[in-house]
């Protein structure tokens, strides 16, 4: 159940980002992103008000973290997403979601086999050849490089946090780790001087978006809950496999030979994680 659950959650994570990275390109990224943390902060309070559960002290700690993650990934994603191309900011940041869970879960006590360290060397050099783009004269690293990278982290904390939740809490930090996640990017929004506040009725499309990620949090908040953190944060790090394969079959993004070595290379280094 919690492999199933966390393949649910990287197909959702995955539908989301395409949507909310194509109106991304339409409408400030830090629009949609605060419109999809609002839209799923509403469905998940509605659903937590006829869910048991009594979250602690420590509990609500953890959806302080996961929310500052939450937020924060998901802007510069969506930054990311609208000034480079998916198929090259979507596979950096799930790489980068995988680590950060790695190493928690070992500071908490798991004890990953070898594969998964194998994993993660295969991933570094992943990361290079997915991002570099050979025609881009005089930029080196690919467009959304430095987002997909910050993203990663973001997610990274995101699937740590959620991970230390136990199942009494419920629902109730999943809809405040919305709500969280919401401030974060007005915050880093007005650090930046980006436009964050909804002006235009195209925004709202952010809202599904939303509500497809708050699926997605929550399938894995309960997979955590069933299995091992290393695990079920690696398969639902798959998602950008999802994204990339709506970027080039619907958007036609060329993926360039090096940068298809690379994606192999990410589906190696998840799948030798996921197996140790």
């Amino acid at each position: 159940m919690a492999i199933l659950l966390a393949l649910v959650a990287a197909a959702a994570y995955g539908l989301s980002d395409f949507v909310g990275g194509v109106f991304s390109q339409r409408v400030s990224p830090w629009v949609i992103a605060l419109m999809a943390q609002l839209g799923g902060a509403v469905v998940v309070f509605a659903i937590a008000m006829f869910a048991d559960g009594s979250p602690t002290q420590a509990d609500l700690l953890w959806t302080l973290v996961a929310g500052l993650g939450n937020g924060f990934g998901t802007a510069f994603l969506y930054r990311g997403l609208a000034s480079g191309r998916m198929g090259v900011v979507a596979p950096v940041s799930g790489v980068g979601a995988v680590l950060v869970p790695v190493v928690v879960g070992v500071g908490t006590g798991e004890r990953p086999a070898l594969l998964v360290w194998i994993g993660i060397l295969v991933a570094v050099p992943a990361i290079w050849m997915v991002a570099h783009e050979p025609h881009a004269e005089g930029r080196g690293l690919g467009a959304g490089f430095t987002d997909g990278i910050l993203a990663g982290l973001g997610f990274g904390t995101l699937f740590a946090a959620l991970g230390q939740i136990p199942e009494e809490a419920g629902l109730l930090p999943l809809a405040l780790n919305q709500v969280v996640g919401g401030i974060t990017i007005v915050v880093v929004a007005t650090a930046l001087r980006a436009p964050w506040v909804p002006r235009e009725p195209r925004a709202l499309v952010g809202m599904v978006s939303g509500c497809l990620g708050a699926l997605a949090t929550g399938a894995f908040l309960v997979a955590t809950q069933t299995g091992y953190l290393t695990v079920t944060a690696v398969l639902t790090s798959l998602y950008p496999a999802v994204t990339v394969v709506l970027a080039a079959t619907l958007l036609r993004e060329h993926v360039h030979r090096a940068q298809a070595l690379g994606l192999g290379l990410c589906a190696l280094a998840v799948v030798l994680v996921a197996a140790g």
